[in-house]
């Protein structure tokens, strides 16, 4: 099935960026369900239609985050998501990541191929200089994706945030513009 490449912010060989919106409610949630042994215990995306209304709703409406669904690019269905949170602008000109795959693209390369199409857009249109991820020491397949990305290792945070009724350590990894190569060798902007 050919993709509407008109509803894309970028594109990639196999997948295609674009912002959320409140109809993809159904699809989110079914995904998230679906999925749940994976996130488990590393992230809770919403899992019900009202809570991702109340999330995409945030993703849409703040200034101070952008939301990206990852879509394949053959039939377009949702393979995960990527969000930069906590946009801060002036002479910080930084974000904070928060990703997932959906466990029927986990392993693909799908989501590394999202975050890449994501970086591009951050530092290009968005006009942001750095992104960090904050990521659970024990989350081996985050490390990797963003290592993968070519984030690297800044530092620990002991207890740094309340995740599953327990406050959590996470490492800090974060790339900035001049680490990032540019668009991706395959990717094209819309």
């Amino acid at each position: 099935m050919a993709d509407d490449l008109g509803s894309y912010l970028a594109v990639g060989p196999r997948v295609g960026l674009r912002a959320f919106t409140l109809g993809d409610g159904e699809e989110f949630t079914a995904r998230a369900r679906e999925s749940r042994a994976l996130h488990e215990p590393w992230l809770f995306p919403p899992r019900t239609t009202e809570a991702y209304a109340a999330y995409a709703r945030q993703l849409i409406d703040d200034p101070a985050r952008a939301g990206f669904l990852v879509c394949e690019r053959e039939g377009g269905g949702i393979a995960g998501f990527v969000n930069i949170n906590n946009i801060v602008r002036g002479a910080f000109l930084s974000g904070a990541l928060g990703y997932g795959a959906f466990a029927h693209a986990a392993g693909r390369g799908l989501l590394s191929e999202g975050l890449g199409l994501v970086l591009t857009y951050a530092f290009g249109p968005l006009g942001l200089h750095r992104l960090e991820a904050n990521i659970q020491p024990g989350n081996t397949a985050s490390r990797a994706l963003v290592r993968r990305a070519g984030f690297r290792l800044e530092g620990f945070s002991p207890a740094m945030l309340f995740i599953d009724g327990a406050w959590r350590d996470h490492e800090r990894w974060a790339t900035t513009a001049e680490r990032w190569p540019g668009p991706a060798r395959d990717a094209q902007r819309l």
